[in-house]
């Protein structure tokens, strides 16, 4: 008796448990080397080979997720240790340590400079080993830093040694060779405000490894919200100084005793006011609240309406003092989106027509705007307390989005394999769906968008789901992006025309290019949905045939042609029924008379234009109409037929037929 075939069965069973124990890649993908040595069948090796790709998937989704929630808990830590320690060099070395300890560098650093003797100085260093680098001093201007400090932008290098990009000084070249760094990065510290000027740089924050290594713009990114932390901490130290100068200036005559006083209170209420505003922000954060939530607590500390912006203009919230929503005066999105580039680029809050505007930022790329209906000027401690807002708004969006790229991605492989084969398990997608939080029973509109600049599409269409609050999901697929819009989720509700142009208009911003997008729906279900792919893809083909490339639109607003594309139940049939004695003797003989009759057609009739159209001699295009005659009888070129005729060549072309 032959020994029975093994079964792949305990060897998915052993996948989910090294999965949930968070095993080592190489455990993983050796259970498919076992399943082959075992002599498990074929069909069911295909199946461990395929279940062992998707837990490597997930495996590494949820280590980037780890890593980026490690990431912000720092930041919260960080924002802690500021609201909770009084003393400067604690919280810088804490800022210091974390840089390190996130980015993964071999050293991190941060310099000040320092004012009477006019260069710059190492005030804080971790995981540095030369006694040289950590007492050098370095001319303003000089280095790498020198460079960050003048244009107030990161700056990072693969290898300092040979980077002709900055200055280098005997001095810093002999202090970066003992430490023995390579790879160095540094982002400014900006201080939003200094006495009413224009915000500065007040110092550079560095990591560094000692080999060459390239950095990220989420590194870089998390490396300004550090700095973002320590500029507030340096600025918050400087107040305390000048609280303790007034009251050292207390010993002065009694006259001015209790104006000295007077200005001392109202010091340290306003230094109180700002700590309990930036608690209350922070806490917010950890909370887990939301945009509407930033914007309340915003508005009542600052008593004036507030709105929140993303980075094209559309408004995520707009709430007055007490909470309530409100309709704000429209503002040109221009004008806004120009005004928010010019907070980024000042690093600081700015008024423009009766309202304060302030950029929401990670790194240099701008998430929001915070906009503040409020004619009057804010106090320093105001104005402050409105650009540290931004500061803690933009953690809040970073982690959203982190949250949404890491969803989207596992929620998009669902949406993959639906389009590819919805028939080999309807009620498996839909259960998946629904432990996804993707109910596929419920109306959703269609979506599909391409653009030259394909590379961009797929993260501009994340953006425009989650900045937007577009309950949806979006998934590359057969070199478009598709977007899967819940019809019956709170958002913007609209047809799928009406979809299919904001999403054309919002993505062609985001990647700045021309994106077409068509739409179809509502559909529910796996089957109806791939159907309405296949409606949408078509469309998508209709609208490039017709010129536009660039636009929104669904089949139905295509006129004639669209309503054959959304509607007929048989196109196929139909192209047979009227081209098929040509594309049948094209097929058997190798002709081109499909070819000729659309270049006939094209040319209004015109013999001469048609054989420059096919690079023919004339009589050659004398013949094919003929033989076309023959196949198609006499009256193919009457008013009615030839109109019959022009659409199945249109219809055959959107299908991707293949002509002889």
């Amino acid at each position: 008796m032959s020994e029975p075939c093994p079964s792949a069965a305990p060897l998915l069973a052993r996948l989910l448990d090294l999965l949930a124990d968070d095993a080592p890649a190489e455990e993983l993908g050796a259970v498919t080397s076992e399943a082959r040595a075992a002599g498990v069948p074929a069909g069911e090796l295909a199946e461990v080979e395929r279940a062992t790709a998707t837990a490597l998937r997930i495996r590494g989704a949820l280590r980037q997720h780890r890593r980026r929630e490690l990431q912000l808990t720092a930041l919260f830590d960080t924002a802690g240790d500021l609201a909770a320690s009084r003393d400067l060099d604690d919280v810088l070395k804490a800022i210091v340590r974390r840089a390190r300890m996130l980015l993964g560098t071999d050293t991190a650093y941060l310099t000040l400079p320092d004012e009477e003797a006019g260069d710059t100085y190492m005030r804080v260093t971790d995981g540095s080993v030369s006694v040289l680098f950590q007492r050098l001093r370095l001319e303003l201007g000089e280095g790498l830093g020198g460079l960050v400090a003048q244009t107030a932008s990161p700056y990072a290098t693969p290898d300092y040694r040979t980077d002709e990009r900055f200055h280098h000084t005997r001095n810093i070249n002999a202090g970066v060779l003992d430490e023995g760094l390579v790879a160095i990065l540094g982002v400014p510290l900006l201080l939003g405000s200094s006495r009413g000027g224009a915000g500065k740089v007040i110092g550079v924050l560095f990591a560094a490894d000692r080999a060459a290594r390239v950095f990220s713009p989420d590194e870089v990114a998390l490396l300004c919200s550090l700095a973002a932390h320590a500029a507030i901490a340096i600025d918050t130290a400087r107040a305390l100084d000048d609280t303790r100068t007034a009251l050292a200036g207390l010993a002065g005559a009694n006259a001015e005793l209790a104006e000295a006083n007077a200005a001392v209170r109202a010091h340290s209420a306003a230094m109180q006011r700002a700590e309990e505003a930036h608690d209350r922000l922070t806490d917010l954060v950890l909370r887990g609240g939301d945009v509407k939530d930033v914007a309340v607590s915003v508005a009542g500390l600052l008593d004036s309406p507030l709105t929140i912006h993303d980075p094209g203009g559309r408004p995520l919230a707009a709430v007055r003092p007490d909470g309530s929503a409100f309709a704000a005066d429209s503002m040109d999105a221009g004008w806004l989106v120009g005004t928010a580039e010019e907070s980024r680029h000042g690093a600081r809050a700015v008024h423009r027509d009766g309202r304060w505007i302030c950029a929401v930022l990670a790194g240099q790329e701008l998430l929001a705007s915070l906009v503040l209906h409020r004619p009057d000027r804010l106090d320093d401690s105001d104005r402050r307390l409105f650009e540290r807002a931004a500061v803690v708004t933009g953690l809040l969006l970073l982690l959203r989005r982190t949250v949404a790229e890491t969803e989207n991605r596992i929620r998009g492989e669902l949406i993959s394999d639906l389009l590819g084969d919805p028939e080999r398990d309807p009620a498996g997608l839909a259960e998946r769906g629904r432990r996804l939080g993707i109910d596929l029973d419920r109306p959703h509109l269609l979506l599909v968008a391409e653009a030259a600049a394909r590379e961009k599409l797929g993260g501009a269409a994340l953006r425009y789901l989650f900045g937007g609050d577009i309950h949806g999901v979006s998934a590359e697929h057969a070199g478009t992006v598709v977007l899967l819009i819940d019809c019956g989720a709170p958002g913007p509700a609209s047809s799928a025309g009406d979809a299919a142009r904001a999403a054309a208009a919002q993505l062609g911003h985001l990647v700045q290019a021309p994106v077409t997008v068509a739409g179809t729906g509502p559909a529910r279900g796996a089957r109806e949905l791939a159907a309405a792919y296949t409606e949408a893809a078509r469309c998508l083909r209709a609208m490039r045939v017709l010129g536009r490339e660039g636009e929104g639109a669904c089949v139905d607003e295509l006129g004639f042609l669209g309503v054959v594309l959304g509607n007929a139940k048989d196109v196929d049939g139909f192209v047979t029924a009227a081209l098929g004695p040509l594309l049948r003797y094209d097929e058997r003989r190798g002709t081109h008379l499909v070819r000729t009759l659309r270049a006939y057609f094209g040319a209004g009739g015109s013999l001469i234009r048609a054989k420059d159209e096919l690079h023919v001699h004339v009589n050659t295009v004398v013949q094919r109409l003929d033989r076309i005659q023959v196949l198609l009888g006499r009256d193919w070129n009457e008013p009615d037929r030839a109109l019959e005729l022009q659409l199945a060549l249109r219809l055959h072309l959107l299908a991707g037929g293949r002509e002889g």
